[in-house]
């Protein structure tokens, strides 16, 4: 049985809505071992963040309170667009001693996005550090 890939996406405006609903989709229809672990948005009442409440997936406001799961989250999707929270995580990762989690940019998710064939995904235009 291959690994589980534990996800969290930051962010879920309107680049990471779009992102984490055809995301959440194509794990659940190809049936890929990637797991979404933990969202988390500003606004906590937002159809999203309650779907994925509803879900039992961790919802935090502050994004950096995703940093506290330590190695349960492998990749961190950073779809806030904001260079400066993305900053304040790896400090915040390299500060808890966590070497097994990684950030990926709105840049990996362009990338990941590509591969899904859904025409454009919105961007921010903050796509690396």
């Amino acid at each position: 049985m291959s690994t589980v890939v534990k996800v969290a996406l930051l962010g879920l405006g309107e680049v990471g809505e779009v992102f984490a609903e055809h995301f959440l989709e194509k794990i659940q229809e190809e049936h890929v071992n990637v797991e979404i672990v933990a969202v988390a948005h500003r606004d906590l009442e937002s159809p999203v963040a309650l779907g994925f409440s509803q879900s039992k997936v961790p919802v935090f406001k502050d994004a950096l309170e995703v940093v506290s799961m330590g190695a349960k989250v492998d990749i961190i999707f950073d779809l806030t667009g904001e260079p400066e929270l993305r900053k304040k995580l790896r400090t915040a990762l390299q500060e808890s001693h966590n070497h097994h989690t990684v950030i990926a940019p709105e840049v990996v998710a362009q990338l990941l996005w590509n591969f899904f064939g859904e025409g454009e995904l919105p961007s921010s235009g903050q796509t690396g550090y």
